[in-house]
């Protein structure tokens, strides 16, 4: 069997949407917190079993019978490396075969404070014994269209990347990916770096929604601390507000940008361009 945590979540469903074009859905296991939010999975044909991070009678119960799990990374920025420590020592009781773990780009190496769990999540797969994929994801285009409505209202990118460039990828590409390498069974012990095929910065990406939207729209660099201060003003927390500065310092230096094209090369076509991302997204404002 294989069972994918965060199954609800927004890669979760894409990656198994991915698996049941491979294989039955009742070798599928969704791991959920709240297995009410997985009644359509159910409906499909998946199991679905309840499975909290911090409760790990739960885990040890979900896993039984799996054989391949995909560990997607936990959304709780502060607590992962706990949570998923917890998810390893389970897959080791329950005699797991193979763990896909979804990271970070080189996460050993990234100067992302976001790298940190991610890494030392790496870590403790790698001490546990058990046999594992890494899958170091890059961005996710989503991430910077969440802010379209902004910056359409206001005909201005914002940041603090200055030129520095993303290969980024939407999260179906990526979603892809952990389907064929879980089902493959991939090279164990390897850390995939997954990208996509080709990388923009912020001033191409506003100029790319201004092309579309047919309108002018700016990229506006700023200095950390205004560009944390402008993400206060708008609303977001003081924790949200650093995060994002501090991916943005990342990006200035390289974190985001890959050109091995490890990913396409996995998924067998080419990654979707952030024109045809924008092209999907704008529509859905109108």
């Amino acid at each position: 069997m294989f069972a994918i945590t965060g199954a609800t979540g927004q890669l979760g469903r894409l990656v198994i949407d991915q698996l049941l074009e491979r294989i039955p859905a009742g070798q599928i296991a969704a791991l959920v917190r709240s297995p009410d939010k997985a009644a359509d999975l159910a409906a499909r044909g998946v199991v679905v079993r309840h499975a909290d991070y911090d409760k790990p009678e739960t885990l040890r119960t979900a896993l039984a019978g799996v054989e391949r799990l995909l560990l997607i990374s936990s959304s709780e920025v502060g607590r992962r490396v706990a949570q998923h420590q917890a998810a390893i020592d389970a897959a080791c009781a329950a005699g797991v075969s193979l763990v896909a773990y979804t990271s970070v780009l080189r996460a050993d190496t990234s100067p992302l404070k976001l790298a940190e769990e991610h890494y030392a999540t790496e870590q403790a797969l790698a001490a546990s014994g058990l046999p594992y994929l890494l899958l170091r994801n890059g961005w996710y285009t989503e991430n910077r269209l969440a802010s379209l409505p902004q910056i359409l209202a206001h005909n201005a990118v914002i940041g603090a990347a200055q030129a520095g460039r993303t290969s980024s990828a939407p999260r179906s590409d990526y979603a892809a990916a952990a389907a064929i390498l879980l089902v493959d069974g991939g090279e164990p012990g390897r850390a995939y770096e997954l990208a996509g095929d080709t990388s923009w910065s912020l001033d191409d990406l506003a100029r790319e929604i201004g092309r579309q939207a047919d309108r002018a729209i700016a990229y506006v660099d700023m200095t950390p601390s205004d560009y944390g201060a402008a993400l206060r003003q708008a609303g977001l927390s003081d924790f949200l507000a650093d995060f994002l500065v501090d991916c943005d310092l990342g990006t200035a230096k390289g974190a985001l940008e890959d050109d091995g094209r490890v990913l396409s090369g996995l998924i067998g076509r080419p990654t979707r361009s952030l024109e045809q991302s924008v092209a999907e997204a704008l529509p859905a404002l109108a």
